[in-house]
């Protein structure tokens, strides 16, 4: 008899918001599913946002206890829009959001 496989799953597990789409790597957050249907907001794999609207340092739920992870272990709706909020206000190495709009646009302008 034939070893039965089971179909795979298909699941969207991150989402990337970005106000610098184009080369904009540095300015991303990313929404993490962290499993039970709760989402992490991270910068770079370093920071956290918490329910709060601050980042805090530390991503990894073995760092944390309960109370920690329920601030920062967010439903995906929650977690995007948190995310949405934050990403018009990264900064990278002194540059805002805004600048890296205006760098982009020279060179569009200078290249063609």
């Amino acid at each position: 008899m034939p070893e039965q496989i089971p179909e795979p799953v298909v699941r969207a597990v991150e989402y990337t918001v970005n106000c610098v789409p184009d080369d904009g790597y540095h300015f991303e957050i990313r929404v993490q599913h962290r499993g039970k249907g709760r989402y992490a907001v991270t910068r770079h794999g370093h920071s956290c946002l918490g329910a709060d609207g601050t980042w805090d340092r530390g991503v990894k739920e073995y760092d944390r206890g309960d109370a920690w992870l329920n601030a920062h272990r967010l439903d995906l709706d929650t977690a995007l829009n948190l995310a949405k909020k934050a990403a018009p206000h990264v900064t990278v190495n002194g540059y805002t959001v805004a600048d890296a709009l205006a760098m982009q646009q020279k060179r569009r302008e200078r290249d063609g």
